[in-house]
C-alpha cells in the first residue's frame, strides 16, 4: 500500500464512514495453487463483543468461494471518490501529474455461515440498499418463500474477523497552500468525483495548513 504518513487518516470514525458509504468492496485472496482470486461484493462493518467484523454473502462453488475455503486470509478494499490531478495545477507546473483518492484496506480471516446467519445478512443488505424501507417488495422478508427456497441453497454468508485496517487518503497534503487551493478550484470542474475530492480537500484545509 502507498504508505506515507501525511496521506494517512487518523480518525477511526472517518475511516468507518468511508466503508459505510462505499460498501461495494474488492475482496481478494489466494487459491490452493497460490494464484490470486477476487470478487466484488457488498460488505458491511460492525463491532460485536469488542471485535470488528465484516459481513456479506457470495455464491457457493465459485472460484473465490473455493479459494476462501482453502485459505481463510483475505483482503477487502473499499474505494471512495478518486480523480486525476494535473501537474499544471501546481504553483510549479513543471511537475508530474498524480491521482487523488481515498481507500481503506481491511485484512482478516473469513468463515462461512448458513441458516439464520445467511438470512440476517440478506435482510441487512436488502434493507441498506432499499434505504431501510421495510415495505419494499425486494427486502428479504417480503420476497416470496418459493423464490427464497430456490436460491438460498446457492449462496452462503460470511464473516471476516478483522486483523488489520490500513488506509490512504491521498488529497494533495504534500503540496503548498497556493497549489492546494488551486487544485480545489480546478477539481470543481472535473465531474462528480472531482467535486467530491475538492469538497473533502476543502474540509481539511485547516488541518493541512494549521497556521494559514
Amino acid at each position: 500500500m502507498y504508505d506515507l504518513p501525511y496521506h494517512k487518516e487518523q480518525n477511526d470514525q472517518v475511516i468507518k464512514e468511508l466503508i459505510d458509504k462505499h460498501p461495494f468492496a474488492f475482496l481478494t485472496g489466494c487459491d490452493a495453487q497460490n494464484k490470486p482470486i477476487a470478487t466484488q461484493v457488498p460488505i458491511f462493518m460492525e463491532e460485536r463483543d469488542g471485535r470488528q467484523l465484516l459481513s456479506g454473502h457470495i455464491m457457493k462453488n465459485t472460484d473465490h468461494h473455493k479459494a476462501f475455503l482453502h485459505n481463510e486470509h483475505v483482503l477487502a478494499v473499499f474505494t471512495g471518490n478518486h480523480t486525476y490531478v494535473s501537474g499544471t495545477w501546481y504553483d510549479n507546473p513543471h511537475s508530474p501529474s498524480t491521482w487523488n483518492y481515498m481507500s481503506v484496506h481491511v485484512k482478516g480471516t473469513i468463515r462461512f455461515l448458513d441458516g439464520e446467519a445467511l438470512q440476517e445478512v440478506l435482510r441487512k443488505t436488502s434493507l441498506y440498499f432499499e434505504a431501510q424501507n421495510q415495505q419494499s417488495p425486494t427486502v428479504y422478508h417480503n420476497l416470496p418463500e418459493a423464490f427464497l427456497q430456490k436460491v438460498m441453497h446457492a449462496i452462503v454468508a460470511f464473516e471476516i474477523d478483522v486483523t488489520n485496517i490500513d488506509n490512504v487518503f491521498k488529497l494533495s497534503q504534500d503540496r503548498d497552500a497556493k497549489s492546494y487551493d488551486n487544485i480545489i478550484e480546478k477539481l470543481k470542474d472535473q465531474g462528480e468525483n472531482g467535486r467530491a475530492i475538492a469538497d473533502e480537500m476543502k474540509r481539511r484545509t485547516r488541518e493541512v495548513f494549521p497556521t494559514s
